[in-house]
């Protein structure tokens, strides 16, 4: 019951002496699922900013051009964690904070920097050129 704070009988020996049976009518009630067993009620807490995510999540069910630019965009986030997740790179291979943020940024720069290489990207005479390879 909304408002209210029932509890279940419990019967046996407690730490506060023998637990009495209560005879309750609770299964039957319409409104069981919004009974609370707190004995201060329940609290709903909102979040801050709850209108202004209810309209992003409005938006992307019912949006086509904010539907597109997802499907445009999230195969490649995806594909790009996927990377950089794969060959046990999942955990943090080392301890600390410091050791583990390195070891991201460079797995990191070498991913970003292993397309324009499958691109064509070398390095010749000081200077990096763009070569287009041919398929």
């Amino acid at each position: 019951m909304p408002g209210r704070t029932h509890r279940q009988p419990r019967t046996g020996q407690g730490r506060r002496g023998p637990h009495r049976p209560v005879q309750t009518h609770l299964h039957r009630l319409p409104l069981r699922g919004s009974c609370s067993t707190s004995r201060t009620g329940r609290t709903l807490n909102v979040h801050p900013q709850h209108e202004l995510l209810a309209a992003a999540r409005h938006q992307a069910a019912t949006d086509p051009a904010w539907q597109n630019e997802y499907r445009r965009w999230r195969p490649p986030v995806e594909r790009a964690i996927a990377w950089l997740v794969a060959k046990g790179n999942r955990r943090v291979p080392y301890r600390g904070v410091i050791a583990n943020n390195l070891c991201l940024h460079h797995r990191a720069a070498a991913l970003n920097l292993r397309r324009p290489i499958n691109l064509g990207l070398t390095r010749a005479n000081d200077s990096w050129h763009l070569t287009p390879t041919i398929a």
